[in-house]
């Protein structure tokens, strides 16, 4: 058998089994595919598929359905991911940029894949300890209180207020923002301990005291909002799958519950070389979405690399190509929006 045209057989009866939902024959497969051969030639084939493990019969006299096997193959074929169309793209573009911070930015991402998938939508929120910083601003607010405000590349914005010991001098206070930039600007956030441990003994004694306040406050900054976290929408999409689709949705629903599967998945995928990394049904390795596959990339900053990811997890039957273009495209948006 031909290896391209068994490739064939097997697109065929995934692209018709995602939009059916019916396990699909070989007559329907010549009725509505030009695949250049015989009905016989396609059963041929179709016995082969089943061989080798990419399809299966779900019971006599029934047509067939892809395996997980099946749908990995038929990813891995997918040799480009289709673009989204032109309103699609100034529809996305439009709802993004329209948003009014970081939360609100991660908000409409997730809605909108779920919007655009009928699935699960998921983005992981970006992590301070994968950011740099963009800038610090210090801001008096009353006569010894001071607003430490922390910006990231990725737009997140943290802020703490802290007591002082005695007045504010705005003097010090200025030349303070500026050498805090001038240190910390444009490094990873796990960087900056390092970057400013040297800071306070280039101030005056009677300084120091509040140079070491506002470095204690970044540091601690750092280390309480060092969690990671996932982001979800469109979890209703599952009842609506339903069926043949996911026959037991509780796990799935427990699954999505546990960040903590749901970011170990997400940092396995961000390891993958692929644009679009795809995990199918057991290849997520818990039992709870053995009945799902999940399609992630990576967004975040364009010159170094993904901060976080963002993804959808839906039913073995989904359509592949238009999960993973949307997925992208969001992405794309995404990262652009957070460099502005």
């Amino acid at each position: 058998m031909s290896d391209d045209r068994r490739l064939d057989v097997l697109r065929a009866i995934v692209e018709d089994y995602v939009a059916t939902r019916e396990p699909v024959g070989s007559r329907a497969l010549v009725e509505r595919h030009s695949l250049g051969v015989s009905p016989a030639t396609i059963r041929n084939d179709m016995a082969s598929l089943e061989e080798g493990g990419y399809i299966a019969q779900p019971h006599t006299s029934a047509g067939r359905v892809p395996t997980d096997k099946g749908y990995r193959l038929f990813v891995d074929q997918i040799s480009s991911v289709k673009p989204l169309s032109s309103p699609e793209r100034r529809a996305i573009g439009t709802f993004l940029e329209n948003a009014q911070d970081l939360d609100d930015v991660v908000d409409r991402a997730v809605r909108l894949i779920a919007q655009l998938t009928q699935q699960v939508a998921v983005v992981q929120y970006p992590s301070l300890r994968r950011s740099a910083l963009r800038h610090v601003e210090l801001v008096p607010v009353g006569r010894r209180h001071l607003l430490v405000v922390l910006i990231t590349d990725t737009g997140r914005v943290e802020q703490r207020t802290i007591e002082l010991d005695a007045d504010v001098d705005e003097a010090v206070v200025a030349l303070l923002r500026a050498r805090l930039n001038v240190s910390a600007a444009g490094r990873r956030l796990s960087e900056l301990p390092v970057a400013l441990a040297d800071l306070a003994p280039a101030f005056s004694p009677a300084d120091q005291g509040l140079v070491r306040g506002v470095v204690a406050v970044l540091e601690e900054t750092l280390a309480q909002e060092s969690e990671e976290r996932v982001v979800l929408a469109g979890t209703a999409n599952l009842a609506r799958a339903g069926g043949t689709d996911v026959r037991s949705i509780g796990p799935v629903l427990e699954a999505l519950e546990e960040q903590v599967v749901l970011l170990r998945l997400l940092s396995e995928m961000a390891e993958d070389t692929q644009a679009v990394t795809v995990r199918i049904g057991r290849e997520t390795q818990h039992d709870g979405l053995v009945e799902t596959s999940f399609v992630t990339t990576g967004y975040g900053d364009e010159g170094s690399g993904s901060v976080a990811r963002i993804g959808s997890i839906g039913p073995l039957r989904m359509d592949y190509p238009a999960t993973m273009s949307a997925v992208r495209a969001v992405a794309r948006y995404l990262t652009r929006i957070l460099a502005q």
